[in-house]
């Protein structure tokens, strides 16, 4: 039995988050905040802000935030990259780490990082994996109440987490999965 390199896009994104994260506890300090964080404001003449338009969704509070949302990516990715694809699935991750980054500088002028939009986007897309014209599945109607309703009563915390990520992440999820309902899309053979 060999080990496969089963979700490249899940798999590429999972070790580039990992080892910013070394970098930042042992080589490089505030390697994070400087590079994989989006503090909510933008200088238009700054190659840096442009790239952590992005990158805030590779950065993270800590190896508990870390695992805490590879944990999920993990476990949902592999299904939604076999599904839609490994270009789909990343052009979806690269979208979503993107709008909400740019509505982040729009609308906040908190910092945000780590991959909370992504996950929340992965768990709405994969809610819709069998979405038949139609018909509407009550799993996916179960989780926007759920998750999207959690972070929806929790804007009004103070507790340092972007629900705004979490919320826009769900929804383009929605998106995606509309956007795919009823397309065949290309199955990517592994070897």
């Amino acid at each position: 039995m060999k080990i496969s390199f089963n979700a490249p896009a899940v798999l590429i994104y999972t070790l580039i988050a990992c080892l910013v994260q070394l970098l930042n506890d042992y080589v490089i300090a505030d390697f994070t905040r400087d590079y994989f964080t989006n503090w909510g404001t933008f200088n238009f003449n700054s190659v840096l802000d442009y790239f952590r338009l992005f990158s805030h969704a590779i950065g993270h509070g800590g190896w508990e935030h870390l695992v805490g949302n590879f944990s999920f990516i993990l476990l949902i990715g592999p299904i939604l990259e076999e599904k839609y694809g490994t270009r789909n699935l990343a052009i979806m991750m690269f979208l979503t780490a993107l709008v909400t980054g740019i509505l982040n500088n729009i609308l906040s002028d908190v910092g945000l990082a780590g991959a909370s939009g992504i996950v929340f986007m992965m768990i709405l897309l994969g809610s819709l994996v069998n979405l038949r014209k139609g018909t509407l599945p009550l799993t996916f109607i179960l989780i926007v109440l759920l998750y999207l309703g959690k972070e929806i009563t929790g804007i009004f915390r103070d507790d340092n987490i972007s629900q705004f990520a979490h919320i826009l992440g769900g929804l383009l999820g929605m998106v995606f999965g509309f956007m795919f309902s009823g397309k065949k899309v290309p199955v990517q053979v592994t070897k």
